[in-house]
């Protein structure tokens, strides 16, 4: 082999070796769909299952399992204004620490009934300090109630929609088993 290569080769590698220790291999990288927001994936999923606590699944689908909390992100990032959005993200970042002070354990690790206390003393908290948690839970609530109503799931399989009304017909009876109509 040829020397010259062979120091090429080895220049290259040490070379390569020492950029390792500054690449950052998380999986925690910053979500690029929300151009305003600086959400990572651990947050988004957070955001999930607190709208899942909000409307959890049952009978019907929960706010989960219709992947509401993409709707919630994208309502922030597009309708609202830029202190508001600030406002939201450090909500966002400072849950974590809300729920480990306040309940004592990471939200995932809490059960149902501590998830919905944590998330009912959050939205009522008051002062400077709190200012944050309690608008990022209270627009999550809002948003999580709009888009899980909104969904194509509940507007049509739950509560059938109807962009026309149909004609009237006063002497027509309900029965229980009939889904209701709510456009007419």
């Amino acid at each position: 082999m040829n020397r010259r290569i062979a120091l090429r080769h080895l220049a290259l590698i040490s070379g390569g070796l020492a950029l390792i220790p500054s690449c950052d291999f998380s999986s925690d990288d910053i979500l690029a769909a929300y151009d305003n927001l600086k959400v990572t994936n651990s947050q988004k999923q957070l955001l999930g299952q607190l709208s899942d606590t909000i409307i959890p699944s049952g009978e019907l689908k929960g706010a989960l399992d219709l992947e509401v909390q993409d709707f919630i992100l994208v309502m922030v990032n597009d309708c609202m204004k830029k202190e508001d959005q600030e406002l939201f993200s450090q909500g966002l970042a400072a849950f974590p620490a809300y729920a480990k002070k306040s309940a004592g354990a990471k939200f995932e690790n809490l059960e149902a009934r501590q998830k919905e206390d944590l998330i009912q003393n959050g939205l009522e908290l008051e002062g400077e300090d709190n200012r944050a948690v309690s608008y990022f839970l209270n627009t999550t609530k809002r948003f999580t109630m709009q888009g899980y109503m909104a969904s194509e799931y509940i507007q049509t399989e739950i509560i059938p929609y109807s962009l026309i009304p149909g004609r009237y017909n006063g002497a027509a009876l309900i029965s229980e088993t009939q889904k209701p109509r709510i456009n007419g």
